[in-house]
Protein backbone atom coordinates (compact mmCIF):
# COMPACT_ATOMS: atom_id res chain seq x y z
CA UNK A 1 0.00 0.00 0.00
CA UNK A 2 1.19 3.68 -0.81
CA UNK A 3 2.17 5.87 2.17
CA UNK A 4 0.94 8.96 2.68
CA UNK A 5 3.66 11.56 2.78
CA UNK A 6 2.22 14.26 4.94
CA UNK A 7 1.41 11.50 7.07
CA UNK A 8 4.91 10.52 7.42
CA UNK A 9 5.92 13.85 7.85
CA UNK A 10 3.68 14.85 10.18
CA UNK A 11 5.31 12.22 12.50
CA UNK A 12 8.87 14.14 12.25
CA UNK A 13 10.38 14.19 15.49
CA UNK A 14 11.66 17.83 16.66
CA UNK A 15 14.69 16.57 18.79
CA UNK A 16 16.53 13.66 19.49
CA UNK A 17 19.37 15.38 21.74
CA UNK A 18 20.32 13.68 24.65
CA UNK A 19 21.34 14.96 27.87
CA UNK A 20 25.34 14.76 26.69
CA UNK A 21 24.35 16.22 23.69
CA UNK A 22 24.52 20.05 24.49
CA UNK A 23 27.82 20.46 26.10
CA UNK A 24 30.86 17.30 26.64
CA UNK A 25 31.94 18.79 30.14
CA UNK A 26 34.67 15.82 30.70
CA UNK A 27 36.44 17.22 27.03
CA UNK A 28 35.65 20.66 28.79
CA UNK A 29 37.38 19.84 31.90
CA UNK A 30 40.23 17.96 30.41
CA UNK A 31 41.05 20.52 27.76
CA UNK A 32 40.94 23.23 30.60
CA UNK A 33 43.31 20.63 32.69
CA UNK A 34 46.26 20.44 30.26
CA UNK A 35 46.88 24.23 30.79
CA UNK A 36 45.34 24.93 34.35
CA UNK A 37 49.22 25.50 35.68
CA UNK A 38 50.06 28.06 32.78
CA UNK A 39 46.60 29.70 33.63
CA UNK A 40 47.27 30.08 36.76
CA UNK A 41 50.59 31.43 36.29
CA UNK A 42 48.66 34.05 33.89
CA UNK A 43 46.37 34.70 37.00
CA UNK A 44 49.36 37.32 38.08
CA UNK A 45 48.77 39.46 35.14
CA UNK A 46 45.13 40.38 36.61
CA UNK A 47 44.73 43.86 38.00
CA UNK A 48 48.48 44.66 36.66
CA UNK A 49 49.62 48.63 36.35
CA UNK A 50 52.60 47.86 34.79
CA UNK A 51 51.30 44.95 32.86
CA UNK A 52 53.24 45.22 29.59
CA UNK A 53 56.58 44.75 31.75
CA UNK A 54 54.49 42.04 33.93
CA UNK A 55 53.84 40.40 30.73
CA UNK A 56 57.84 40.72 29.53
CA UNK A 57 58.97 38.97 32.70
CA UNK A 58 56.50 36.58 32.89
CA UNK A 59 56.59 35.28 29.23
CA UNK A 60 60.87 35.54 29.98
CA UNK A 61 60.16 33.30 32.85
CA UNK A 62 57.35 31.01 31.89
CA UNK A 63 57.65 31.03 27.83
CA UNK A 64 54.82 27.97 27.80
CA UNK A 65 52.32 29.97 28.61
CA UNK A 66 52.18 32.02 25.70
CA UNK A 67 50.51 28.24 24.28
CA UNK A 68 47.39 29.71 26.19
CA UNK A 69 47.29 32.78 24.32
CA UNK A 70 44.92 31.76 21.42
CA UNK A 71 42.14 29.92 23.66
CA UNK A 72 41.51 33.39 25.62
CA UNK A 73 40.18 34.49 22.10
CA UNK A 74 38.41 30.93 21.46
CA UNK A 75 41.06 30.15 19.06
CA UNK A 76 42.10 26.63 18.44
CA UNK A 77 45.49 27.10 17.26
CA UNK A 78 49.09 27.59 17.76
CA UNK A 79 49.11 30.05 15.21
CA UNK A 80 47.33 33.05 14.55
CA UNK A 81 47.54 35.29 11.63
CA UNK A 82 46.82 39.28 11.97
CA UNK A 83 46.80 41.93 9.38
CA UNK A 84 47.30 45.38 9.24
CA UNK A 85 47.61 48.45 7.10
CA UNK A 86 51.44 48.08 7.97
CA UNK A 87 52.54 43.96 7.62
CA UNK A 88 50.77 40.90 8.07
CA UNK A 89 51.63 38.86 10.79
CA UNK A 90 51.51 35.13 11.83
CA UNK A 91 52.20 34.85 15.37
CA UNK A 92 53.09 31.51 16.60
CA UNK A 93 52.10 30.67 20.43
CA UNK A 94 54.11 27.61 20.45
CA UNK A 95 57.44 28.89 19.56
CA UNK A 96 57.89 32.76 19.72
CA UNK A 97 58.39 33.87 16.21
CA UNK A 98 58.81 37.54 16.42
CA UNK A 99 60.46 39.72 19.39
CA UNK A 100 58.28 40.14 22.59
CA UNK A 101 57.19 43.71 21.73
CA UNK A 102 55.37 42.68 18.69
CA UNK A 103 53.26 39.96 21.20
CA UNK A 104 53.21 43.12 23.25
CA UNK A 105 51.36 44.56 20.50
CA UNK A 106 48.95 41.69 19.79
CA UNK A 107 47.83 41.36 23.05
CA UNK A 108 47.37 45.17 23.54
CA UNK A 109 45.19 45.70 20.30
CA UNK A 110 43.57 42.09 20.65
CA UNK A 111 41.75 43.54 24.11
CA UNK A 112 43.70 40.85 26.52
CA UNK A 113 45.95 43.29 27.98
CA UNK A 114 42.43 45.28 29.18
CA UNK A 115 40.75 42.09 30.21
CA UNK A 116 43.82 41.50 32.57
CA UNK A 117 44.47 45.06 33.84
CA UNK A 118 40.95 46.63 34.41
CA UNK A 119 40.45 43.00 36.24
CA UNK A 120 37.22 42.18 33.75
CA UNK A 121 37.95 38.46 34.84
CA UNK A 122 39.07 37.03 38.08
CA UNK A 123 40.45 33.83 37.26
CA UNK A 124 41.60 32.53 34.30
CA UNK A 125 40.72 28.75 34.72
CA UNK A 126 37.20 29.99 35.26
CA UNK A 127 37.40 31.99 31.80
CA UNK A 128 39.02 29.24 29.84
CA UNK A 129 36.12 26.92 31.19
CA UNK A 130 33.69 29.13 29.43
CA UNK A 131 35.42 29.68 26.52
CA UNK A 132 36.03 25.42 26.19
CA UNK A 133 32.36 25.57 26.76
CA UNK A 134 31.08 27.54 23.78
CA UNK A 135 33.40 26.31 21.77
CA UNK A 136 32.28 22.30 22.56
CA UNK A 137 28.61 23.41 21.09
CA UNK A 138 30.85 23.60 17.48
CA UNK A 139 30.61 19.94 17.51
CA UNK A 140 27.19 19.75 18.40
CA UNK A 141 26.56 19.12 14.69
CA UNK A 142 29.05 15.82 14.67
CA UNK A 143 27.73 14.51 18.30
CA UNK A 144 24.16 14.93 16.33
CA UNK A 145 24.97 13.00 13.46
CA UNK A 146 26.19 10.28 15.52
CA UNK A 147 22.62 10.69 17.80
CA UNK A 148 20.80 8.87 14.39
CA UNK A 149 23.42 6.86 14.33
CA UNK A 150 23.51 5.41 17.53
CA UNK A 151 19.48 5.40 17.68
CA UNK A 152 19.31 3.38 13.72
CA UNK A 153 22.15 0.73 15.20
CA UNK A 154 19.78 0.30 18.22
CA UNK A 155 16.80 -0.80 16.29
CA UNK A 156 19.47 -2.95 14.49
CA UNK A 157 20.12 -4.75 17.10
CA UNK A 158 17.04 -4.87 18.74
CA UNK A 159 15.67 -6.58 15.41
CA UNK A 160 18.39 -9.58 15.75
CA UNK A 161 21.20 -8.60 13.76
CA UNK A 162 25.01 -9.02 15.39
CA UNK A 163 28.21 -6.19 14.50
CA UNK A 164 30.57 -7.44 12.10
CA UNK A 165 28.41 -10.95 11.71
CA UNK A 166 25.18 -9.81 10.41
CA UNK A 167 25.42 -5.93 10.24
CA UNK A 168 28.53 -3.45 9.66
CA UNK A 169 29.47 -0.23 10.67
CA UNK A 170 30.97 2.42 8.16
CA UNK A 171 31.98 0.49 5.28
CA UNK A 172 32.94 1.13 1.67
CA UNK A 173 31.66 0.11 -1.43
CA UNK A 174 35.04 -1.49 -2.36
CA UNK A 175 34.43 -3.31 0.85
CA UNK A 176 31.03 -4.59 0.06
CA UNK A 177 32.24 -5.63 -3.07
CA UNK A 178 34.93 -7.34 -2.19
CA UNK A 179 33.26 -9.04 0.96
CA UNK A 180 30.38 -10.60 -0.95
CA UNK A 181 31.52 -10.32 -4.34
CA UNK A 182 28.59 -8.11 -5.91
CA UNK A 183 29.33 -5.26 -8.55
CA UNK A 184 28.14 -1.85 -7.57
CA UNK A 185 29.71 0.29 -10.58
CA UNK A 186 25.76 1.32 -11.36
CA UNK A 187 26.67 3.88 -7.96
CA UNK A 188 30.30 4.02 -7.95
CA UNK A 189 30.41 5.72 -11.22
CA UNK A 190 32.36 2.63 -12.65
CA UNK A 191 34.74 2.78 -9.24
CA UNK A 192 35.57 6.31 -9.97
CA UNK A 193 33.60 7.68 -6.91
CA UNK A 194 34.10 5.73 -3.33
CA UNK A 195 31.14 6.45 -0.72
CA UNK A 196 31.03 4.86 3.10
CA UNK A 197 27.32 3.54 4.26
CA UNK A 198 26.84 3.94 7.96
CA UNK A 199 25.66 0.50 8.34
CA UNK A 200 25.03 -2.41 5.97
CA UNK A 201 22.91 -5.51 6.86
CA UNK A 202 23.69 -8.84 4.92
CA UNK A 203 21.22 -11.17 4.72
CA UNK A 204 20.76 -14.91 3.36
CA UNK A 205 19.58 -13.04 -0.12
CA UNK A 206 20.59 -9.21 0.20
CA UNK A 207 22.58 -6.62 1.04
CA UNK A 208 21.31 -3.65 2.45
CA UNK A 209 23.45 -0.19 2.57
CA UNK A 210 21.88 1.88 5.40
CA UNK A 211 22.26 5.65 5.82
CA UNK A 212 20.86 7.65 8.76
CA UNK A 213 20.57 11.43 9.64
CA UNK A 214 18.64 13.71 11.49
CA UNK A 215 18.34 17.47 10.73
CA UNK A 216 16.68 19.82 13.39
CA UNK A 217 17.46 22.43 11.24
CA UNK A 218 17.15 23.74 7.60
CA UNK A 219 19.39 24.59 4.96
CA UNK A 220 20.88 23.98 1.69
CA UNK A 221 22.47 20.32 2.09
CA UNK A 222 18.88 19.06 2.70
CA UNK A 223 17.72 19.44 -0.88
CA UNK A 224 20.77 18.29 -1.68
CA UNK A 225 20.89 15.16 0.56
CA UNK A 226 17.42 14.68 -1.02
CA UNK A 227 18.32 14.62 -4.60
CA UNK A 228 21.46 12.69 -4.35
CA UNK A 229 19.87 10.16 -2.14
CA UNK A 230 16.91 9.69 -4.81
CA UNK A 231 19.68 9.05 -7.88
CA UNK A 232 21.45 6.90 -5.41
CA UNK A 233 18.16 4.86 -4.71
CA UNK A 234 17.46 4.68 -8.47
CA UNK A 235 20.60 3.50 -9.02
CA UNK A 236 20.96 0.84 -6.74
CA UNK A 237 17.31 -0.34 -7.87
CA UNK A 238 19.22 -1.57 -10.73
CA UNK A 239 21.72 -3.84 -8.99
CA UNK A 240 20.45 -7.54 -8.00
CA UNK A 241 20.67 -8.46 -4.24
CA UNK A 242 21.32 -4.69 -3.19
CA UNK A 243 19.08 -2.26 -1.53
CA UNK A 244 19.75 1.18 -0.58
CA UNK A 245 17.88 2.05 2.70
CA UNK A 246 17.05 5.85 4.19
CA UNK A 247 16.43 6.51 7.67
CA UNK A 248 15.69 10.32 8.63
CA UNK A 249 14.22 12.52 10.71
CA UNK A 250 14.41 16.53 12.16
CA UNK A 251 11.98 19.17 11.93
CA UNK A 252 14.97 21.05 9.37
CA UNK A 253 12.93 18.32 6.60
CA UNK A 254 9.51 20.92 7.54
CA UNK A 255 11.21 23.60 5.33
CA UNK A 256 12.70 21.27 2.58
CA UNK A 257 9.88 18.99 1.86
CA UNK A 258 9.52 19.58 -1.85
CA UNK A 259 12.58 17.60 -2.25
CA UNK A 260 12.14 15.08 0.25
CA UNK A 261 8.98 14.16 -1.17
CA UNK A 262 9.82 13.78 -4.52
CA UNK A 263 12.64 11.08 -3.18
CA UNK A 264 9.84 9.54 -1.33
CA UNK A 265 7.66 9.24 -3.91
CA UNK A 266 10.37 7.06 -5.89
CA UNK A 267 12.10 5.13 -2.97
CA UNK A 268 10.24 2.44 -1.45
CA UNK A 269 12.61 2.19 1.19
CA UNK A 270 12.73 5.81 3.08
CA UNK A 271 11.90 6.01 6.95
CA UNK A 272 11.59 7.63 9.68
CA UNK A 273 12.20 7.11 13.66
CA UNK A 274 8.34 6.69 13.70
CA UNK A 275 9.00 4.04 11.61
CA UNK A 276 11.75 2.02 13.66
CA UNK A 277 9.54 2.64 16.34
CA UNK A 278 7.10 0.43 14.79
CA UNK A 279 9.71 -2.52 13.81
CA UNK A 280 10.22 -1.38 10.22
CA UNK A 281 13.62 -3.23 9.94
CA UNK A 282 11.91 -6.42 11.32
CA UNK A 283 9.40 -5.84 8.08
CA UNK A 284 11.22 -5.08 5.77
CA UNK A 285 15.28 -6.27 5.82
CA UNK A 286 14.39 -9.88 5.55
Amino acid sequence: MKRNFNEWISNFKESIATHNYYVDFEKVYRNVNNIKIELNILNSLIGSKNIEQDFIDLVEKYPETLKCIPLLLAIRANEIPVVNNIAEFKYNFKNMNYPIKQYIVFMRETGLFDLFENHIINNLVDYATGIETGLDSNGRKNRGGHLMEDLVESYIIKAGFVKNQTYFKEIYIHEIENNWNIDLSAISNSGKSEKRFDFVIKTSNMIYAIEANFYATSGSKLNETARSYKQLSQEADAINGFTFVWFTDGYGWKNARNNLEETFDVMDNIYSIHDLENNIIERVII
